[in-house]
């Protein structure tokens, strides 16, 4: 399904809509309905325009943005599996169980119990590595942005960030922070490339009316393990695998199941990779 440009610029704004609320609800009963009503499209058309953005049925984005936060919360948390259940919108455990089965043929228990079994990528642990780390309560920040769908290290994010600073001209708005914001609303390791989504995001001094494919949300205070990371882009993975297996139990630290993000300090245009320093936020209990 084709559409001109401007439509699916307009199509694309409501059904970041539709995915923002999923993901701040997923301990709740989601209402196909109530989605469609959010989107702004008839029941008729909301489930074939969604299949058409998401490439697949938004029921089925649902269950698998719910099992891919149990994954997370039981590889890198100590909560119960019921309480995991009831985070993500099930009402026990072994409605969890089942759904968990059918996505990586193994149980809940015997996935947090077996560090060694691997739903797609193996962990890289760096034990050499040092980062600054503090916890850092950080306010709640307007920010607009552009959302991509695809591999993590596939996609533009040089050319979506000029986009975004074009908007801000032709839309006549000052000028926000100048150090980009990506979200990373999926983790690699169990989501599939090309279901991968990312935020690229500048935070603004005020609130921004959105057009086209240029959202505009704000992202609520909150309390983050912030890490200063100084290196090339080329080895952030590892970067994250060490913080959750290292440092996250070090700081004693309990995760919320919020989309981590990552601030960039210097240009990658003009900056040696060796010297480029990234602001990892990790949202924290």
């Amino acid at each position: 399904m084709e559409y001109k440009k401007t439509t699916q610029e307009e199509y694309q704004k409501c059904v970041n809509a539709v995915i923002d609320y999923i993901n701040l609800h997923l301990g709740e009963e989601i209402d196909l309905k109530s989605l469609a009503s959010i989107s702004h499209f008839s029941p008729f058309y909301f489930h074939r325009i969604m299949k058409a953005f998401l490439g697949e049925p938004i029921g089925t984005f649902i269950v698998r943005t719910r099992t891919e936060s149990a994954a997370r919360l039981l590889r890198y948390s100590d909560l119960p599996i019921a309480e995991i259940a009831y985070r993500i919108g099930y009402s026990s455990p072994s409605s969890l169980s089942k759904v968990f089965k059918q996505f990586y043929n193994i149980s809940p228990l015997e996935y947090r119990n077996n560090k060694n079994f691997v739903i797609m990528k193996p962990a890289i642990i760096r034990p050499d590595l040092e980062l600054e780390k503090e916890i850092r309560l950080v306010p709640a920040r307007n920010v607009i942005y552009i959302r991509l769908f695809g591999d993590y290290k596939e996609n533009d994010y040089g050319g979506t960030w000029m986009r975004l600073i074009r908007f801000t001209q032709e839309q006549q708005l000052p000028m926000g922070d100048c150090s980009p914001l990506c979200i990373y609303h999926d983790d690699p390791k169990v989501t599939p490339a090309d279901k991968l989504r990312t935020d690229v995001c500048m935070v603004m001094p005020s609130s921004v009316k959105a057009k086209g494919d240029v959202g505009f949300k704000i992202l609520p205070e909150g309390r983050y393990a912030v890490f200063t990371y100084k290196g090339s882009y080329e080895y952030l993975q590892a970067v994250y695998d060490t913080i959750y297996a290292r440092y996250l139990p070090e700081m004693e630290c309990t995760l919320r199941d919020e989309a981590s993000a990552e601030r960039y300090l210097n240009d990658p245009c003009t900056t040696k990779p060796e010297e480029l320093l990234t602001e990892i936020y990790i949202p924290i209990e």
